[in-house]
């Protein structure tokens, strides 16, 4: 054990900095600055009521107002222990404001939050000490993915993101193994947490050999299904409308070029669903471009193919980013953090300027402004020059030898 908190001691220091650190500015912080309320992220207690109902037993009230629920029951399974502590506790569910200027459930769920958010922290490590990241760049990679992990976590309160993202790397890290059985799971559990990492799945099952394909893909979709099933038996009209409009306010958030292009709801919100769908085909392209290349690799991965399926997972993660239809300041999140890793595999210069350009993604990101020029634009023009910065140009093969070639090449040694 001592091993293995010494081989993640800097995801460990990361994790503890940022929930210290996440406590301190949304409680303390917010005193210094003038604030008689403390600076907290409301989106975290819709998922909290979904999550105190499944403790209480109500499957059906999960997508029910006050929830404000459009992901997976995932999303508020992983805040069952929390809800269930603070359901024993009898603390109230209130939503902050100048009626509920200190609720003291932020400071059991607050910790937890962030601590779980921070899965993905470990996960990144882990990868990058599979392909042969130095020590000194995986301690700049962790305090990379800390600046780009407090949007998610502490300053909006979604650890479903950062779980799903987290799980989806461990996920990559065991398919490179040859471990598909775990693999499949984990990218199921990724699913089921935040539907966002579908948008990954499909260059994983690129990588798969044809024969493993099937069982993969059932893993990846049974745990979404059986919980998505027991939701919509319990609540039809509630669940179906969540989970397939998606709805978003380009009011409240930021609205981007292909706003004016998606279906209007009432109140002034429009579907995010039909923009997803089509995000998805263009995933699927990119997982198109991964098995053209690498078909036929059998066995573990050498680095260089992990770090370039990792590159086309974070762009295939960026794609949301590019084509939705109304943003919200953590979106581009997933893509920065693991755009992080190959950048990793560089010289200096390239980690820091990957960093560098994270932090400023996320900076801009926390804007309130709402114009698409001085918004949408600059974050998606930083995320394509951090991808671009985190390709690891000219470090690929072309090809690698599928089965037939390497039974051939064995007998011309023999």
């Amino acid at each position: 054990m001592r091993d293995r908190l010494a081989r993640r001691l800097f995801p460990l220091m990361a994790s503890a900095g940022l929930i210290v650190a996440g406590m301190l500015v949304t409680t303390w912080g917010s005193g210094l600055a003038g604030r008689t309320e403390w600076a907290l992220p409301y989106d975290l207690w819709g998922s909290l009521i979904a999550a105190t109902r499944l403790v209480h037993g109500q499957l059906g009230g999960i997508y029910q107002q006050p929830t404000g629920l459009i992901s997976l029951p995932g999303t508020a399974v992983i805040l069952m222990p929390v809800a269930a502590v603070t359901s024993a506790l009898g603390l109230t569910l209130r939503i902050p404001g100048p009626a509920n200027p200190h609720p003291h459930v932020w400071l059991v769920a607050g910790p937890y939050q962030i601590a779980i958010s921070c899965i993905e922290l470990f996960a990144a490590d882990a990868l990058a000490e599979h392909i042969g990241v130095p020590r000194w760049k995986r301690a700049l990679l962790a305090l990379g993915g800390v600046g780009a992990l407090w949007s998610v976590s502490a300053r909006w309160g979604h650890p479903e993101d950062a779980v799903a993202v987290g799980l989806l790397l461990y996920g990559v890290l065991a398919q490179s193994r040859s471990r598909f059985a775990l693999a499949g799971w984990l990218v199921g559990a990724a699913i089921c947490v935040q539907p966002l990492v579908l948008l990954a799945a499909p260059a994983c099952v690129a990588m798969l050999p044809l024969r493993r394909v099937p069982w993969f893909v059932v893993r990846a979709a049974l745990p979404s299904a059986v919980l998505l099933a027991a939701a919509a038996i319990a609540n039809w009209d509630a669940t179906f409308t969540a989970v397939t409009s998606q709805p978003n306010s380009p009011t409240i958030n930021h609205p981007t070029a292909w706003t004016s292009l998606a279906p209007h709801m009432a109140g002034g919100y429009v579907a995010a669903g039909p923009f997803r769908l089509a995000t998805i085909a263009l995933a699927c392209g990119c997982a198109l471009a991964v098995r053209r290349r690498w078909h036929g690799l059998a066995g573990e991965w050498p680095p260089e193919v992990i770090t370039a399926v990792l590159w086309w997972v974070a762009l295939a993660l960026a794609l949301r980013s590019f084509f939705e239809p109304v943003m919200v300041s953590y979106y581009p999140w997933p893509a920065l953090a693991i755009a992080l890793i190959p950048a990793a595999t560089g010289g200096w210069t390239r980690l820091l300027a990957a960093c560098f350009l994270s932090a400023a993604v996320t900076g801009v990101g926390q804007g309130s402004w709402h114009d698409v020029w001085a918004w949408w634009v600059p974050v998606v023009t930083g995320m394509v020059v951090l991808l671009a910065v985190a390709r690891p140009w000219g470090r690929l093969p072309l090809e690698l030898p599928g089965r037939q070639d390497r039974l051939d090449l064995g007998r011309r040694l023999l």
